[in-house]
């Protein structure tokens, strides 16, 4: 009883007052979807007719779906090309732009530009830079150079990085002012001390920058490749799964069951399967980069 009421006195009361109204609109636009998806996983329902309970029939028929196989082998493939080249190219623009002495701010600001450009026009902005013809842009500018030309998103092979390099255009800005504002914490005393024992341009990088930042590194590794799991926008707007499935992701797959095929069921299923996969994969990764990331 006293400790409720020191709790009332220090502002305990009035503070739950204040967060209350956030945490009910909090509840009701965020956790109450998420638990209306898992009832709906194990429901048949097309959000018209009243829905009818089928247990785990959802799970088996999209884990028995050909397609669940092949989404999952492409969104793995885009998550594996995006971490080769889209989780190093923001890292080494952060540290050349940090070596500047002028014009920081303006490389800064055109690094982010492509953050600002709206994702749709984005991406139907390079749809129609892949052009497969001769005369498409890409194709063009390497034809002065001999090269070319290439079909781009019109062939299986080339389509899924083709898809990772407009993302990797598109979303590397942001995450290069991430490492920009980490860089301005690392101590110029330690390049100092690096450069009094010989250390090169490579040395300083590999022994002082990278030990440096490396929490601001597993952040933004962790956080890349929930992100790239969950691609849509590319795949659906640049060539809807195809060429022959070779763009289908998971989330396109949940985007067919619900709004082509009108099972609901599915698609929040398969939405469940994805994310008990992601935090099952967060918390390992967290366990086992804890020391790391602290040491």
């Amino acid at each position: 009883m006293n400790a409720t009421i020191r709790w009332v006195r220090g502002g305990g009361l009035s503070t739950l007052l204040l967060l209350l109204p956030l945490l009910l609109v909090f509840t009701y636009f965020a956790w109450f979807p998420i638990g209306r998806a898992v009832v709906m996983s194990f429901q048949e329902t097309n959000l018209v007719t009243d829905p009818v309970w089928v247990g785990l029939d959802n799970f088996r028929q999209v884990l028995e779906d050909p397609l669940f196989w092949t989404s999952v082998r492409n969104t793995i493939y885009f998550t594996g090309l995006a971490l080769l080249f889209g989780y190093p190219v923001p890292l080494v623009l952060a540290v050349v732009m940090s070596e500047l002495r002028r014009g920081k701010g303006v490389y800064s600001a055109l690094a982010y530009l492509p953050v600002v450009v709206p994702p749709v026009v984005a991406v139907l902005l390079w749809r129609f830079f892949y052009d497969a013809s001769q005369t498409g842009v890409f194709n063009t500018i390497l034809g002065w150079v001999g090269l070319g030309p290439f079909a781009w998103i019109q062939d299986a092979s080339s389509a899924m990085p083709s898809l990772v390099l407009q993302a990797t255009w598109a979303n590397a800005g942001a995450t290069v002012l991430i490492y920009l504002a980490a860089l301005t914490g690392v101590r110029g005393d330690l390049y100092d001390a690096a450069e009094v024992d010989g250390a090169g341009l490579w040395h300083k990088i590999w022994h002082v920058t990278l030990p440096q930042l490396r929490g601001v590194l597993l952040i933004t590794l962790i956080l890349q490749v929930i992100a790239t799991f969950q691609v849509f926008t590319e795949p659906y707007l640049m060539t809807n799964g195809g060429p022959q499935n070779a763009t289908v992701t998971v989330l396109l797959q949940i985007y067919n069951y619900a709004f082509r095929f009108g099972d609901f069921g599915a698609a929040t299923a398969l939405s469940v399967l994805l994310a008990l996969f992601l935090a099952v994969m967060s918390a390992v990764y967290f366990r086992l980069t804890r020391s790391w990331s602290t040491t």
